[in-house]
């Protein structure tokens, strides 16, 4: 499953076959580099090819999906980026997506600026990984891509293994139906994951993309950090991209629930 989402990561969003026995980067280089022409123009159709836009697309990709980072990295002020990301949310490529500040007792800073989410995998990884050193990749030159995704990979994963955490709630509280769900952040804390049940339970969950052991520290900043934004957690939920220390595992109960990358096969059965 880990290997799954790291396919995933890449090519979710691209109608082709891979095989994920191969080295990820093997895949990449035989499905995405060395057609590079053929899929630029299937990108340029998608967004409509605007230099402007595919530096916003970059900054999304690459930053911390803030609206103001985002136009801050393209060069381009608050008002022409707009008009960009508008256009771009019309043709599906991005969409806006808000703090759920609403679920907290203690409501937040409202003002945070929203983030920007790509609706595709991989049109996020082409604006990281391809379109900012597209000259190189046309000319079969993959040198400088083979130095940006071995250094970038892992934490460009995070996000994907996040969203696919989320995923997994909505089915793994199917029962209950899940009413509201998405991220919390303000201008000091971020919650990877909170939601509400339709029977008005509270969940707060932090996904770690990491190969080392999760330990209690990670479950004690995060019941900290909600009780700072205001959530009254009735469910403390932990993801690991692999495995937990036996002090977390034997704190699991019906309020502490514990998830690695494995559990997610749940959401292709």
């Amino acid at each position: 499953m880990e290997d799954a989402v790291n396919f995933f990561s890449v090519f979710g969003g691209l109608d082709i076959q891979v095989d994920t026995t191969k080295p990820l980067k093997d895949e990449i280089k035989k499905h995405i580099l060395n057609n590079y022409t053929h899929l630029k123009s299937d990108i340029n159709a998608l967004t409509g090819g605007y230099g402007v836009s595919h530096a916003i697309l970059t900054g999304i990709a690459l930053g911390d999906r803030r609206t103001n980072t985002s136009f801050k990295k393209a060069h381009v002020s608050f008002e022409e980026g707009m008009k960009n990301i508008e256009d771009l949310c019309d043709r599906g490529v991005i969409e806006i997506e808000s703090s759920l500040h609403y679920l907290a007792d203690k409501r937040g800073d409202d003002k945070v600026a929203k983030r920007l989410l790509f609706t595709t995998p991989f049109t996020r990884f082409w604006f990281a990984f391809v379109s900012p050193i597209y000259k190189g990749i046309s000319e079969k030159n993959y040198k400088e891509f083979d130095q940006r995704f071995d250094n970038r990979i892992e934490e460009f994963t995070d996000f994907v293994f996040e969203e696919l955490a989320m995923e997994y709630i909505k089915e793994y509280y199917k029962e209950n139906g899940v009413k509201s769900i998405g991220k919390y952040w303000d201008n000091s804390i971020e919650i990877d994951i909170v939601a509400k049940t339709n029977d008005g339970k509270v969940l707060v969950a932090d996904c770690i993309n990491s190969k080392n052991k999760v330990k209690k520290a990670s479950l004690t900043t995060l019941q900290s950090n909600s009780k700072k934004a205001g959530f009254k957690a009735d469910i403390t939920i932990l993801f690991a991209r692999d495995k937990f220390s036996t002090e977390v595992k034997n704190l699991k109960s019906d309020s502490i629930k514990l998830f690695n990358a494995k559990s997610l096969k749940l959401l292709i059965d």
